[in-house]
């Protein structure tokens, strides 16, 4: 019998110390790179975009990836990218955490729409704010001093 399954995740980090260094000018080559990473894993992207200081991922895995090792493939790998590109010369790297969260299939569309929109979205509502309400509509306890 075959196995079956769609397991969709949300994964968001942030650039190091919150730096601004992702320039919405040039952000479509990075999210096209992680594009190409994600298909290296079998996996499926739906939605990537994001502002300055961090970036969104809606994706199914593969049943053979770990989400932990795919975020660390992803982040090294966009690292090496960004630092190697000169259309970004302030980036210093990654944060060390990240957040998922897993939604249902029916709830696709609303969450590749919520990522769509980031930088309307940003004009009214801050990174940690973000997060703040994610982790609580999630269930997750946090500690703020995580998010600065």
């Amino acid at each position: 019998m075959s196995s079956y399954r769609k397991i969709i995740y949300h994964i968001v980090f942030g650039t190091y110390k919150r730096e601004r260094t992702i320039t919405d000018e040039h952000s479509e080559k990075l999210y096209k790179y992680i594009w190409g990473i994600v298909q290296n894993k079998n996996c499926h992207l739906y939605r990537i975009n994001g502002v300055e200081d961090h970036i969104h991922i809606l994706s199914d895995l593969h049943p053979t990836v770990a989400l932990s090792d795919f975020v660390k493939d992803i982040k090294l790998g966009s690292s090496t990218f960004l630092k190697n590109n000169s259309l970004f010369p302030h980036f210093n790297g990654w944060a060390e955490g990240y957040a998922a969260f897993t939604y249902s299939v029916n709830e696709l569309d609303t969450v590749a729409n919520y990522i769509k929109n980031q930088k309307e979205h940003h004009k009214r509502e801050s990174y940690q704010d973000e997060c703040k309400k994610l982790f609580k509509e999630h269930g997750i306890q946090f500690d703020d001093k995580y998010l600065s």
